[in-house]
């Protein structure tokens, strides 16, 4: 199977998972607390906040978030959608393959990785240690949470491929420490953690 294309991600792609309220996957709450742990979280380690990106950016839900816990920051919106790009103005690019003049002190990938095949994902995975200097956040489904009947497959998009967790810790440790959460630190970024701090001991 390849990775989903930019047409998946058309105009009746995001009126059903974004815009219609009664199949919409988006809950405001949920973004309010996990866009209040993340920021906050980040301060309480005094990860300097003052570029972002947002690969795969969507409708732009973080976009308010960062502004609201990170005023004077730059927020960098990223979309592999045609539809979003013109409709929102985000640059179009690719988390695969997306290349940035500088890294970023938060990298942002909610919701992306799930839609690419494991080559493409295994390139995603390192390009993001490459875009982050500081701090990154992904969010993805894997098969385990599948297994584990945690999703709600009546909403949830079944074109998406079923990753094993390992298989995105795996890439993502080449670059950055998992903090848990989602959550996880730049092996550039110069800041002291204590060994409980680090899922696993890494």
């Amino acid at each position: 199977m390849k990775s989903a294309s930019a047409t998946t991600f058309d105009e009746a792609y995001y009126q059903r998972f974004y815009f219609d309220k009664k199949t919409s996957v988006v809950d405001p709450a949920h973004m309010e607390r996990l866009g209040t742990f993340v920021c906050s979280y980040l301060k309480y380690l005094r990860v300097p906040v003052n570029r972002v990106l947002d690969v795969g950016c969507g409708i732009g839900l973080w976009k308010g978030i960062v502004a609201q816990h990170f005023p004077e920051a730059m927020y960098q919106g990223v979309e592999f959608s045609p539809y979003l790009c013109e409709r929102f103005g985000w640059q179009q690019g690719s988390v695969v393959d997306y290349a940035a003049d500088a890294p970023y002190d938060l990298v942002i990938c909610q919701g992306v990785l799930p839609y690419l095949s494991p080559p493409d994902l295994k390139a995603a995975l390192l390009n993001l240690g490459r875009l982050t200097q500081g701090a990154l956040y992904v969010e993805a489904v894997s098969r385990e949470d599948f297994e584990r009947d945690i999703i709600d497959e009546e909403i949830t998009d079944n074109r998406v491929f079923r990753h094993r967790a390992e298989l995105y810790r795996r890439g993502l440790r080449e670059g950055a420490i998992e903090l848990g959460g989602g959550v996880w630190l730049s092996r550039r970024a110069e800041l002291p953690l204590f060994a409980l701090e680090q899922a696993g001991g890494q």
